[in-house]
């Protein structure tokens, strides 16, 4: 029986990982077994740049966590070396550990995956990957929304050419 600070500590850790997971808008729980020191720090690299959270945490804590959290689906992907990747942003730990995990091969795969407290299946996972990041999805979206205001514009234009122009306002008096 642990003693009561290590005890605590662990309940601690629990919490937090909890807190983590309930908070991000998607996670991945990765199998990183056989990866090299560089790999890895070239990984970590990347995800810090993207604002993704990655982790390694040990099996029966995270289970607790996410049987917290009533994602206790993800129970049986929890064995052997996991680690665990968070983020505010959606797509970016789809697309970069996708990106390594086609780059290492065996040594890097996902074992499961959630967004916004579900669990994802195979195929939404790799359609997630598939997506750019967030801020290029916004960018697209813009000058979608732009090219849109634009066209509507000439075509108010031409209505109004069609009409004769502007009618003049009337004299003030």
């Amino acid at each position: 029986m642990p003693n009561a600070k290590v005890l605590s500590e662990k309940q601690a850790i629990v919490a937090a990982l909890a807190e983590r997971i309930r908070t991000a808008q998607a996670g991945i729980l990765v199998d990183y077994e056989g990866i090299t020191v560089a790999e890895d720090t070239e990984l970590r690299t990347a995800m810090r740049k993207d604002g993704v959270e990655y982790t390694v945490v040990k099996n029966t804590l995270t289970r607790k966590a996410l049987d917290q959290l009533n994602m206790s689906e993800l129970d049986s992907h929890l064995n052997g070396a996991t680690s665990l990747a968070t983020s505010a942003d959606p797509i970016a730990p789809f697309r970069i550990i996708t990106e390594y995990s086609k780059k290492l091969g065996d040594r890097f795969n996902v074992k499961a995956a959630f967004m916004d407290g579900k669990i994802l299946s195979d195929a939404e996972i790799a359609d997630l990957s598939t997506l750019t990041s967030i801020s290029d999805l916004y960018s697209k979206l813009a000058g979608s929304l732009n090219a849109i205001m634009g066209g509507l514009a000439v075509c108010l234009s031409e209505v109004v050419e069609q009409k004769g122009g502007v009618p003049e306002a009337p004299a003030a008096e």
